[in-house]
């Protein structure tokens, strides 16, 4: 859920849960306050008092004390009118009054309303203190207390203390109302807490450990979800984050796996050729190479090795720019049949210095063109030739190069009859410092970064790159370079 709808959610919630909560609480506490005065009797039943008026009843119990007491004590003063008066002004702040009954006629009212009272009241009993506790008439709404005494000329009286029930019930209703306001505010409360810490502060307490483990260089701590809005789109960020983080993490570790290989391999091949100038250097110093014939076979060597670890440095250089992106092409038309007839005929040359066949078929069209880089592409095709040649096993070996005409590419062939590459090597022989030679011997061995340079520079052109091969009859290399097609 998105945070603005969380807060318009909260601030409706605020508003209408404790409104609902409230609406509810006010019809259960008037039903319940109902349902009891419903238990009181219809008339002068003398019955106790429902136990939830006891406690307003209770406030005016100390002025039906005082008044029985009165009665026994000092009578006279129940029939003092100023005494009566001040009396039920003090009972009026408890939403009650007096009145006071002589023989049958009504002596004092301290409410217009007790005339209509009146008649139904009951008649003198002679009742004292705590021989009942009143009256409830539920058509009036009244709760009687009676008090019968003898007026001092020797007349029967009666003082009544009379509740306003409803007036009672209301402040109990306020009571209650009260209670439950708070409780609803409570409950809302504590519902919007919850809600709010599941749906945000969790969230994001998970994201902050997530975050930490990012600051310690783990980046296996996965957090996953389906929410939708703003805590989703973070868990999917980090997601995404992470997955980089650690792709790059092992990319890099993998970098530098390779750039320690690289300096192995650099070191072992660099040390052969120059301990072997060495030897033969201090072979001519020495004076062994004592015959024209030695002399020479002893320079030619040292010339070998020194192109060696020249052709070493160079694919480095190249491999050096290749992972700086810093390879500089010169893209240009070529014509195919031109461009690959060339090649084929400088290649020719230091193939047969080697006693290796070379075949070249071209079946494209004579005017067929394409965009490359005529230097870089020479490079792809003798770094080929190169690796032909220098695992070529066989007295009478052949290299077939074929030119294969595509719907809108050409597909370039390069195929020899050296020892094959095991299925296991196949797919990786394009991988950085990948080398299937085990022995890394000085006639075999390489900074294995030759081919991946090749599918580098194919890549950059446009096209792809494969091999096929099988151990024992050879290996052909595929590419594939698109046509140059005028609109």
């Amino acid at each position: 859920m998105k945070f603005k709808t969380r807060i318009r959610v909260t601030f409706v919630s605020i508003i209408l849960v404790p409104l609902i909560m409230t609406i509810v609480a006010y019809l259960a506490i008037a039903l319940y306050l109902v349902n009891a005065r419903s238990n009181g009797s219809k008339e002068m039943d003398n019955i106790q008092m429902n136990e939830n008026f006891e406690y307003f009843i209770g406030k005016i119990d100390s002025t039906y004390d005082e008044f029985s007491k009165l009665a026994e004590e000092n009578p006279d003063a129940l029939g003092d009118l100023d005494y009566m008066q001040k009396r039920n002004d003090d009972l009026v702040k408890q939403s009650a009054y007096l009145m006071v009954r002589k023989g049958t006629e009504l002596f004092y009212a301290g409410n217009p309303q007790a005339e209509k009272l009146l008649p139904r009241l009951p008649k003198y009993q002679n009742l004292r203190m705590d021989e009942h506790s009143g009256f409830y008439f539920l058509d009036l709404d009244r709760y009687v207390k009676q008090m019968d005494f003898t007026f001092p000329d020797g007349e029967q009286g009666s003082v009544f203390i009379v509740a306003t029930m409803h007036t009672l019930v209301s402040k109990q209703f306020l009571a209650y109302m009260f209670i439950a306001i708070g409780m609803n505010l409570i409950v809302t409360s504590l519902m919007l807490t919850h809600w709010m810490q599941k749906g945000v502060f969790n969230p994001v307490a998970k994201l902050n450990i997530a975050m930490q483990r990012i600051k310690e260089g783990s980046f296996d701590y996965a957090l996953e979800t389906t929410e939708a809005g703003e805590i989703g789109d973070l868990y999917r960020n980090y997601e995404d984050m992470r997955l980089r983080l650690k792709e790059l993490a092992q990319e890099k570790e993998n970098n530098e796996k390779q750039n320690r290989e690289l300096i192995s391999n650099i070191s072992h091949d660099l040390k052969t050729p120059i301990t072997s100038i060495k030897g033969y250097v201090e072979g001519i110093m020495d004076g062994v190479a004592d015959s024209p014939e030695k002399m020479n076979k002893y320079i030619r060597t040292i010339y070998n090795k020194a192109n060696d670890m020249d052709r070493l440095i160079n694919e480095l250089t190249t491999y050096s720019n290749i992972d700086n992106h810093r390879i500089q092409y010169n893209f240009q038309r070529i014509n195919v049949t031109d461009y690959f007839g060339d090649c084929v005929e400088e290649v020719g040359l230091d193939l047969d210095s080697r006693n290796i066949k070379l075949n070249y078929s071209n079946l494209t069209d004579p005017s067929t063109v394409v965009i490359a880089d005529a230097e870089q592409m020479k490079k792809v095709i003798n770094n080929i030739i190169g690796n032909s040649v220098k695992y070529m096993d066989k007295s009478d070996g052949c290299i077939d190069i074929r030119i294969l005409d595509q719907e809108d590419s050409i597909q370039v062939e390069i195929e020899d009859n050296g020892k094959g590459i095991a299925p296991k090597d196949l797919a990786k022989i394009f991988e950085r410092f990948y080398r299937t030679d085990a022995s890394r011997n000085s006639a075999q061995g390489g900074s294995g970064i030759g081919l991946s340079i090749v599918k580098k520079i194919i890549e950059d052109h446009g096209g792809y790159i494969w091999a096929t091969s099988e151990e024992g009859k050879g290996t052909c290399m595929h590419f594939v370079l698109r046509k140059y097609i005028e609109l």
